[in-house]
């Protein structure tokens, strides 16, 4: 995914708008201080004047490779009745979990063994800009694989309806063989329970 395009900006492209001046990092950290560009992350900025960009894609772009997941994804797909303002998602990436706070949000990363990465993500668009997301069953799927200690269908059920508050007729709509599927390449107890669950209500 690039980001050397309007509306975000990598630092090359900042050195190349900036060229004629004798400084030019120098005339981005003033406009950074003057708010005229707005520092997203160290190589990420947007012109503040521009409000075309995706959050969305954004949260692609902060660390790549990633997707969004967990409660966000369960917010976008109405599966939970809170809004979610903090834009939660899966990444690879080396640095395992990790927070960035910018100026226009927040962005939480946690770290999803590669092996379950590549699998049930889709790509959608928000003012015409890519993003990845997972899909229903890989969001659920990646929420339950971060929480422990869920050892029986009872404790699943309290994690489901009391803690996480997930709308039951959703998860009933879900396909249950892309659950089983991707339930075995987490090697974790609550999503194979999960799958048991809904495969027993698809019965």
């Amino acid at each position: 995914m690039q980001i050397n395009q309007v509306p975000y900006l990598d630092h090359l492209s900042l050195m190349e708008r900036y060229k004629e001046y004798a400084y030019p990092n120098l005339k981005v950290s003033q406009l950074v201080r003057s708010g005229q560009l707005i520092k997203v992350r160290r190589g990420l900025y947007l012109d503040s004047q521009d409000t075309s960009y995706s959050m969305k894609t954004l949260a692609n772009l902060i660390c790549f490779p990633s997707y969004l997941s967990f409660e966000y994804a369960l917010c976008y797909y109405q599966m939970i009745p809170e809004q979610v303002e903090i834009y939660t998602s899966a990444s690879f990436n080396k640095t395992k979990n990790k927070t960035f706070h910018t100026p226009i949000g927040t962005f939480v990363y946690y770290y999803l063994n590669p092996s379950v990465y590549p699998f049930g993500i889709t790509r959608l668009e928000e003012k015409g800009q890519p993003f990845l997301i997972a899909t229903k069953e890989k969001a659920i799927l990646d929420t339950l694989s971060k929480v422990r200690g869920v050892r029986s269908r009872r404790g699943l059920n309290t994690l489901l309806f009391e803690d996480l508050r997930l709308d039951e007729d959703i998860l009933r709509d879900l396909d249950p063989l892309d659950i089983e599927l991707l339930s075995t390449k987490y090697h974790q107890r609550n999503c194979h329970l999960f799958a048991q669950w809904l495969g027993s209500r698809k019965k």
